[in-house]
């Protein structure tokens, strides 16, 4: 990489995090609640966002000591056993991310039909996302990564081609489809547009991933400020864009298949130039390059998070250890383990649910904590008000969509919650607890002692 990163690798990492993968892991999930009122989702999804942006500038303004959700905390509340629980909140949201874009490169990896639906005995799909995490897990512990040069020109390219699908796709849903274009304004009433915009919540979070990197970004407060600003509303347009041509052109696919819709989306677009085949592989293609592009960045991202956190005492030492260079390996191969438990045994909607709720939890925080520095004349009260607002509402409508459409999976994110959280208490009070076991339990008398 660059000695000093500026505003177009800063852009290029931002977007890679939100667009790499996510669009081809969360459309189909959203549409499936909002139908065409896809846009609104990710209109919502994005304001929000940007809200948490607009906090994590005003906070990393503020802060002295540049880092991201963590530092954000320890700062302004000096609690680290809360910024431990930031941080574990974190990891298990990349996690799920991770396990987000492994699914759905098995979706894409099985739509293509060349290979056989099952191989001994097992569903190509779990197979081929364990496959891929075993495989990015394999190069991060070689140390293979991108360069800065080769990231902008495949950021640039994935998003290339999401816009072209989504320009030719509006091209013959106005030109050739004859069918009127569909703009959803019969799904808005009720919570289904927020619910679908807290499920999609996951997809805006790559951004945030810019905190963590500021010692290598020149003039790293107001560049990152710059990309986060530029990078979520273009997201949110290419997500609409290709959320609404997808809703339009292959409304039948969004039942049947909904996970892969977007390719055969792509086969219609470029059916009236005698393309169809051609642009559904592309598309396919395109989709395998980024979600495994995401897994590979993700994973790099997310094991250097977890080395800082290591670093501060916020995580055992057991599981790798913060000094030397690179990422630890013991780290690297947990996380790898942890992410194909989730992606063979969980569905992508279960997958998706887990990783916003995280998200939104930090973000919601993040939010907060801004919110409580209004009295600083850099700090609008309102925007991160609006953030905090949105978290809130979030929160209880993710939990009830997984209560009323998956209550198995309800009732095992909340057991996972539960025991997350027991062990994170155990673990940054432990001093407390021992001093509190020793008070309890006095010393044992020796035999024969007066």
């Amino acid at each position: 990489m660059a000695e000093n990163l500026g505003l177009k690798e800063a852009l290029s990492m931002a977007l890679g995090g939100m667009i790499g993968g996510g669009i081809y892991a969360v459309l189909g999930v959203v549409a499936q609640i909002t139908v065409s009122a896809v846009w609104f989702a990710f209109l919502i999804a994005g304001v929000v966002a940007t809200c948490a942006g607009y906090s994590y500038n005003a906070l990393n303004r503020l802060t002295d000591n540049r880092g991201g959700s963590v530092t954000f905390v320890q700062c302004y509340l000096g609690n680290s056993t809360v910024a431990g629980m930031i941080g574990w909140t974190l990891l298990f949201g990349y996690v799920g991310s991770i396990a987000m874009y492994a699914f759905a490169f098995g979706e894409f990896t099985a739509a293509f039909g060349v290979v056989p639906s099952r191989v001994a005995g097992v569903s190509v799909r779990p197979l081929a996302s364990v496959l891929a995490v075993v495989g990015f897990v394999g190069l991060n512990l070689l140390g293979a990564r991108t360069t800065g040069v080769a990231e902008n020109v495949l950021v640039a390219l994935k998003v290339g081609i999401l816009v072209a699908f989504g320009l030719l796709g509006l091209v013959y849903a106005f030109g050739f489809s004859g069918a009127p274009f569909d703009y959803g304004r019969g799904h808005f009433g009720g919570f289904d547009p927020v619910t679908a915009a807290a499920i999609s919540f996951v997809a805006f979070q790559g951004w945030q991933l810019l905190y963590y990197d500021q010692d290598r970004i020149e003039d790293p407060v107001e560049t990152i400020r710059k990309a986060v600003y530029i990078s979520i509303p273009v997201a949110v347009a290419v997500y609409v864009l290709a959320g609404m041509v997808t809703v339009n052109l292959a409304p039948e696919a969004l039942v049947s298949r909904p996970h892969v819709a977007l390719k055969d989306a792509a086969w219609l677009a470029m059916r009236p130039y005698g393309l169809a085949q051609l642009g559904a592989v592309a598309l396919a293609l395109s989709a395998l390059f980024s979600t495994g592009s995401a897994i590979n960045a993700t994973l790099f991202s997310s094991a250097h998070f977890a080395k800082g956190l290591l670093g501060d005492d916020l995580l055992p030492d057991r599981i790798g250890s913060p000094d030397g260079d690179g990422i630890p390996e013991r780290t690297v191969l947990l996380l790898g383990g942890v992410t194909a438990i989730f992606t063979w045994y969980g569905s992508l909607e279960a997958i998706t649910s887990f990783a916003s709720l995280s998200f939104i939890l930090v973000f919601g925080a993040m939010s907060y904590l801004a919110f409580r520095q209004r009295d600083h004349d850099e700090v609008n009260a309102v925007i991160p008000a609006i953030g905090t607002v949105g978290s809130l509402a979030f929160f209880p409508l993710m939990l009830f969509n997984l209560y009323t459409r998956e209550p198995n999976t309800f009732y095992t994110v909340l057991g996972i919650a539960a025991f997350v959280l027991a062990v994170e208490l155990l673990y940054f009070e432990r001093d407390i607890i021992e001093e509190e076991v020793d008070a309890f339990d006095p010393p044992t008398r020796i035999v024969g002692e007066r």
